[in-house]
């Protein structure tokens, strides 16, 4: 996994909102649900605290520059202790003010939404050895669950943009409708679809 500085050579397109296919979008919808369960049982014991959570969510939606996630977060951040300096460094790509047991982690969820939900399976084995096999899903469950927020909340952005005639980054305006309708069925379809997957026991996580 890279260092902080490699990290910061390395990062590109910061803050640019990023457009997912209609296809990228269910599957972030469907992944997000498998993972819930994790997600919620490492923060209902304690192995994931709200700043942890918080971290994970900014550095996930910094990648993505979903607006509407960055404001709802950068609040939630402020109301779990964390001060306004870090959410800003987070929310710029600088990972300084990270706490070191928490910097994998953080250094993780960048590298999974920079690939669009497809990580290398070294990192993601890096992840289970530093944090165990159950907290590393509890992760993997909060990245998945701001991945939701942000293909969604980016269309959104993009659509409150329109009318405010403001037209930077502003996605197409049948690619922003069809999210929106598709958004029901796509969740209707997701439960079937998840409930299979346990039944047929598919991967958590695939790689590329």
């Amino acid at each position: 996994m890279q260092n902080t500085e490699q990290h910061k050579k390395t990062r590109s397109l910061k803050g640019q909102r990023k457009r997912y296919s209609f296809f990228e979008s269910y599957t972030i919808l469907y992944q997000g649900f498998r993972t819930l369960k994790y997600f919620s049982k490492a923060k209902k014991s304690g192995a994931m605290n709200t700043e942890f959570m918080e971290r994970i969510m900014l550095a996930v939606t910094e990648v993505n520059g979903c607006p509407l996630c960055s404001y709802a977060h950068t609040n939630l951040a402020l109301e779990s202790g964390m001060s306004n300096e870090e959410i800003q460094k987070l929310l710029s790509g600088d990972l300084e003010k990270i706490p070191l047991k928490e910097l994998p982690a953080i250094l993780f969820s960048q590298h999974y939404a920079e690939s669009r939900g497809k990580p290398n399976l070294e990192s993601w084995n890096r992840i289970v050895e530093i944090y165990g096999n159950q907290l590393a899903l509890g992760i993997l469950g909060a990245i998945r669950m701001i991945m939701m927020g942000n293909a969604f909340g980016i269309v959104l952005s993009s659509l409150q943009g329109r009318f405010k005639r403001n037209s930077n980054d502003q996605n197409p305006l049948f690619y922003e409708l069809g999210m929106l309708l598709l958004f029901l069925p796509f969740l209707l379809i997701s439960i079937p679809h998840r409930v299979i997957s346990f039944i047929v026991k598919r991967p958590i996580i695939s790689f590329v």
